[in-house]
């Protein structure tokens, strides 16, 4: 019980740091889960845990991710105050059609940036659209419940918990390899 009042009480006091904690660890957890999969149980040799992916997703959870959604979900329920349909499907579509294709473009040259790619925005390019579709049918309906049933103060946690799931979806595209296409 000393542990709920205190966690309680931080997200009180310090509500950006503790939600960045709690979103920055389920992002790295995603990414984690999916090299155990593949690495451990899933590769005929049992592989090292890439570290430094892991602190790629640590820096795009923790610093990245967290902090925009912490404030674009406290300028929205600001903004548009209330659960009537109309609110919640105004805030539904800005989420997806707004903040989603930011938060996929940071992602992809984000993600290749860290990696000291050649090309950093190779990747968004070709898998920004498949993943954007991908992102409104596993998105629209968990945000549906984000704004029906989760209090403000705990949007970016549930976003943690949502996103733990998309991260896992994220990682795999991510792992998809681009194809190179010759040119005559």
């Amino acid at each position: 019980m000393a542990l709920l009042q205190a966690s309680k009480y931080f997200f009180t006091k310090h509500p950006l740091i503790a939600n960045c904690m709690v979103y920055g660890s389920l992002y790295v957890g995603a990414e984690l889960s999916q090299q155990t999969i593949m690495k451990k149980f899933l590769s005929k040799i049992p592989q090292d845990i890439d570290k430094p992916t892991l602190g790629r997703y640590a820096v795009m959870g923790t610093f990245i991710y967290s902090p925009i959604l912490f404030n674009w979900y406290k300028w929205l329920d600001r903004t548009f105050p209330g659960t009537t349909r109309k609110i919640i499907v105004r805030k539904l579509l800005l989420d997806q059609f707004i903040l989603t294709p930011i938060l996929l473009v940071l992602f992809y040259t984000g993600m290749s940036l860290m990696e000291m790619q050649k090309h950093p925005f190779d990747e968004c390019q070709k898998k920004f659209l498949s993943t954007f579709q991908r992102s409104c049918v596993f998105w629209l309906p968990a945000q549906t419940i984000n704004f029906l049933i989760v209090p403000p103060q705990f949007r970016v946690v549930y976003m943690g918990f949502a996103s733990f799931l998309w991260v896992n979806i994220l990682c795999y595209i991510k792992r998809q390899k681009l194809t190179v296409q010759k040119s005559n």
